[in-house]
């Protein structure tokens, strides 16, 4: 049975090749089963697969080109929403809330917060616009590099019409502070050493109050007092000095520039023992008619 498997394989004769498949090559190649130098089908390989890498390469430069286009529009999107709704660089333009912050110092403003109905709160430093007749000379005009770069969110605001003070009281606050003496909220007396300007006084140059702080309004106070036109400068305004709440930027959360002073804008110990303290005096303003009725005598 193998010689007859032999037969059919190689034919009646054994001598004549066996039929090939049309197109195929199994001519002998050259050492290793390369083709040969020479050979035509070596130099046709050769130029197929120059030319092929070459296609690619090509293909992916002009892909490259034509995707930076769209990462640049991107980015300069995300920039956007970023400023728009997350953060916001402000450049400190006066020497009011030193020695907190210096002028050209560059704050990091948290605007995300308030689209969640956050409020400012005591002791925090906020960003807000001018509420009118704050700032009694116009914006320097920037140039339109400045003006792209501040739009998008990759410089400080172009709209110098931003003031930044610190938080001393919220809307039903009562504040005051006699000449020479401390500032009040609520009647409590502030210990301001942590943040004050060394060698201002609290007031001593503007006493102001006792007043209590509208609805939606916040009470702001420079840290550099003596060099801070802020509330108790506009005592006289439509507001009383308070700023509307609608007028605040955001919250100033980090000095982010220059490097050597970066650092977070954190709330000072004395507000939170404030806060602290207000639920407290309710409690016992609360229960102190409770504990007149149980002390009458009885019948």
């Amino acid at each position: 049975m193998g010689n007859v498997a032999v037969g059919a394989r190689s034919g009646s004769g054994g001598d004549e090749p066996e039929e090939q498949p049309e197109g195929r090559n199994d001519e002998p190649s050259g050492p290793g089963g390369d083709t040969a130098p020479g050979a035509p089908g070596a130099a046709a390989a050769g130029d197929g697969d120059d030319g092929g890498t070459g296609r690619r390469g090509s293909r992916q430069q002009r892909s490259f080109w034509k995707e930076l286009p769209l990462l640049v529009g991107i980015a300069l999107v995300l920039a956007l929403l970023i400023k728009s709704f997350l953060l916001q660089a402000f450049s400190i333009p006066s020497d009011s809330m030193q020695n907190t912050l210096q002028r050209g110092d560059r704050v990091l403003v948290d605007k995300l917060t308030p689209w969640f109905g956050a409020e400012p709160e005591r002791g925090e430093v906020v960003v807000f616009e001018d509420p009118g007749g704050w700032l009694d000379t116009p914006p320097p005009e920037p140039n339109a590099v400045q003006e792209v770069l501040s739009f998008i969110g990759l410089m400080p605001s172009a709209d110098q019409q931003n003031l930044i003070k610190r938080v001393v009281g919220v809307e039903g606050d009562t504040v005051e502070c006699r000449q020479n003496g401390q500032v009040k909220v609520n009647g409590e007396a502030l210990d301001e050493s942590a943040y004050l300007f060394p060698g201002n006084t609290p007031c001593g140059d503007k006493p102001f109050g006792p007043l209590t702080v509208p609805e939606d309004h916040v009470w702001v106070l420079g840290d550099h007092r003596q060099e801070s036109l802020d509330s108790r400068y506009h005592v006289d305004g439509p507001s009383g000095g308070a700023v509307p709440e609608d007028k605040v930027v955001g919250r100033a959360l980090v000095r982010a520039w220059p490097v050597d002073r970066w650092g977070a804008l954190s709330v000072p110990e004395v507000y939170d023992r404030l806060a602290a303290g207000a639920p407290t005096a309710l409690a016992v303003a609360a229960l102190l008619p409770v504990a007149l009725i149980r002390r009458r005598p009885r019948p």
